[in-house]
């Protein structure tokens, strides 16, 4: 009996824990959208790897760090999937939950996949999302306990690619502003990031994804953000494996040098194993990329209350 009943308060503390207010993105009406059904389809293999498909109702899972530990800093986490999905478990939910250890709470942005069928321009759909979840977590400070000027952005793989378009597209608003709220990101940190669209460089699905197969070289240019980094694109953390085969290093490289020649203070921490997708446990290695973010967040103040 006594084990039943710690079963018991096992699994109801651990729903408790796993349990998160969800929020529209846009309660008013989605920017950018064709009618459509909702066709999303969620696949959980376990509690860590779920993969979330046909996304065309974008919401914000809102992790708020516990009163007693928030010092004020708030992150929006994009999760991976190519364009394709959003694996929100090893890269967004699981990520969140150890940002709250930080004292720092956590936004995990399901943003839309980009489709013809849903978007009159697919290739702003994402853009918009990201935006969209900096405008809210800054507008709803307040309620949620946040530093306005303590709002970041991270983001995994294709959602590395959002994270950093979110923060160098900085004079491309793509929602509506009546409140002209601050769109820039305060800090951008992004682990085995696309970054670039160039023929040599493209994780080609995401590029397909996004912009399309026929994309005239203007528009791979305009999405290649290394080349839009400027003296205003935030403070950068970024994480690589030299042996990524899905996602090249070089991505983070050419990004990381776009960001020194700009005077953009940078922190970038290559492994030589650990491949693609790996999220905070890159199993070749003991060193935890999660302890280098937590000295970075402390080096620039953002733990303080």
């Amino acid at each position: 009996m006594k084990k039943i009943l710690a079963s018991l308060l096992f699994l109801t503390l651990s729903t408790l824990m796993y349990s998160q207010e969800v929020i529209a993105l846009y309660p008013s009406g989605i920017p950018n959208s064709k009618p459509s059904k909702d066709e999303e389809v969620t696949t959980k293999r376990d509690a860590k790897h779920i993969s979330i498909s046909k996304i065309s109702r974008p919401t914000l899972t809102i992790f708020l760090a516990p009163q007693s530990t928030a010092n004020g800093t708030a992150v929006v986490i994009c999760p991976g999937g190519g364009y394709v999905n959003n694996a929100a478990g090893h890269e967004g939910y699981e990520v969140a939950k150890a940002l709250n250890e930080m004292g720092i709470s956590a936004f995990v942005l399901k943003y839309r996949i980009p489709r013809d069928s849903i978007m009159v321009k697919k290739e702003i759909g994402p853009l918009q999302d990201g935006q969209r979840a900096i405008q809210v977590v800054r507008e709803r400070a307040k309620d949620w306990h946040v530093n306005p000027a303590r709002v970041g952005i991270m983001g995994f793989s294709a959602g590395g690619h959002l994270a950093s378009t979110v923060a160098t597209h900085l004079n491309q608003p793509e929602i509506e502003n009546k409140n002209n709220i601050n769109l820039r990101p305060d800090f951008l940190i992004l682990l085995y990031p696309v970054i670039s669209f160039t023929d040599s460089l493209a994780h080609m699905g995401s590029r397909k994804a996004l912009i399309g197969p026929d994309a005239k070289p203007d528009m791979v240019n305009a999405y290649s953000n290394e080349l839009q980094v400027t003296p205003k694109t935030p403070p950068t953390f970024l994480v690589h494996a030299g042996d990524d085969k899905t996602v090249k290093v070089q991505n983070s490289i050419v990004f990381y040098e776009a960001l020194l020649k700009n005077k953009v203070p940078a922190e970038m921490h290559i492994y030589p194993g650990g491949g693609h997708g790996f999220g905070m446990e890159n199993s070749t290695t003991p060193d935890k990329w999660m302890d280098h973010l937590k000295n970075w967040f402390e080096m620039n103040g953002w733990l303080k209350k």
